[in-house]
């Protein structure tokens, strides 16, 4: 006997196989909008004609395009794009780009509900230690614009309401939440991830994988969700290795999209997150580690150490990576192989013992550390981890 309930989230809207350009337009004209704000990364703009395309198509409701925020989101260009949004007057965002664009233009959405102006008042719309993923924080106003997001990756930060951002200051990543904060329509078209870096794109998969698994084996898991979650697993342990033979096959790289987008359905819910998350968040806000290639490092480690727990969970997990009866770890960890990703810390640079130190007392301070499946209770352990990982 299980209960729970499923809280559906505030995306209207998911287009898959369509051209972005027409599908943003369309949606531009559906919400009256007449100053569209977007937010890419620099090197799209500068190397791709995605943007440009997307620009003619909205014709004169294109107000700006702001390309200048860096990894991990810090807080000083979550500031800097919404005065930039706020100066261009705008009543509609449109991100196009992976997790860092995505998720900053959540927050600044937060940001010019509040008027929020400068680093410091950022604070004021931080989730509260032990506050839902998905809440909003008590007080402040919801945010009023509609988000329209085509992701480049396959990180999936579109279909969530919550955002990490990083403070600079104490080098740790944050989380800024609201259930309004969910962009309102994703377009997943195959066709702008052609650009996006091979290693960026197939390492987001193994960060989506981490959001299937981790969901599966969650303390809170749901039936819906595991579901989906299982789902998210079969079709990126083949079409990962498919888009690493052929990176122009569109079906593949669909499939991948739909896969993102099916592992997420706990994170859209609240379902908490274990130890390969939450050491993750420290390994990016704190070691500088993209996203995915902390997915790539931790999770098999995480799932070896949590397996004890969560056997029967993992049967699940292996039986839809194509093999059942092996250890659900071991497929991980030979699937990130395959694909040529990183599979230690020394490969991203990450050595010293004070800076695996200092990313395990971080980590300590992440919600998700608390919710791992078998529990964490000092930074002792995590850095156990973090050495199993070196």
């Amino acid at each position: 006997m299980y209960q729970g309930t499923y809280q559906l989230p505030k995306i209207e809207r998911v287009v898959f196989g369509r051209p972005a350009a027409d599908v943003v337009r369309e949606e531009a004209e559906r919400a009256g909008a007449r100053r569209v704000v977007v937010f890419a990364p620099e090197i799209l703009a500068r190397n791709t004609e995605v943007l440009s395309r997307l620009e003619r198509a909205l014709g004169e409701r294109h107000a700006l395009t702001w390309t200048r925020m860096a990894a991990h989101t810090p807080r000083e260009d979550v500031v800097a794009a919404t005065e930039a949004a706020r100066a261009a007057g705008a009543d509609l965002l449109v991100t196009v780009g992976g997790g860092s664009i995505t998720d900053a233009a959540k927050v600044v959405n937060s940001c010019l509900a509040n008027d929020v102006r400068t680093v410091e008042q950022m604070d004021l719309l931080r989730k509260p230690p032990g506050a839902s993923m998905v809440g909003g924080r008590e007080g402040l106003r919801a945010p009023a614009l509609a988000q329209v997001a085509v992701p480049t990756t396959l990180a999936a930060a579109e279909f969530t309401a919550y955002a990490g951002v990083t403070n600079t200051a104490t080098r740790l990543k944050e989380v800024f939440t609201h259930p309004l904060q969910v962009p309102k329509v994703v377009v997943l078209d195959p066709e702008v991830t052609l650009h996006t870096p091979q290693a960026l794109w197939l390492s987001t998969g193994i960060r989506a994988l981490d959001h299937a698994v981790e969901d599966i084996c969650s303390i809170d898991a749901q039936p819906y969700s595991q579901g989906t979650a299982l789902q998210a697993i079969r079709l990126l342990a083949r079409a990962l290795p498919q888009t690493l033979r052929d990176p122009t096959d569109l079906r593949a790289r669909l499939d991948a999209q739909v896969a993102a987008w099916l592992s997420t359905v706990g994170s859209q819910a609240g379902v908490n997150k274990g130890a390969s998350h939450g050491i993750g968040h420290a390994l990016g806000g704190t070691g500088g580690v993209p996203h995915g290639f902390t997915s790539c490092i931790l999770m098999p480690h995480v799932m070896k150490f949590n397996q004890p727990v969560v056997g029967d969970r993992h049967a699940l997990i292996s039986e839809a990576m194509g093999e059942p009866g092996v250890d659900a770890w071991r497929l991980v960890e030979r699937l990130i192989a395959e694909l040529g990703l990183p599979r230690s810390l020394r490969e991203v640079g990450l050595e010293a013992p004070e800076t695996l130190d200092a990313i395990a007392e971080a980590a300590m301070h992440d919600p998700w550390i608390k919710t791992n499946p078998r529990p964490i209770g000092s930074a002792a352990e995590v850095r156990a981890l973090l050495d199993l990982a070196r």
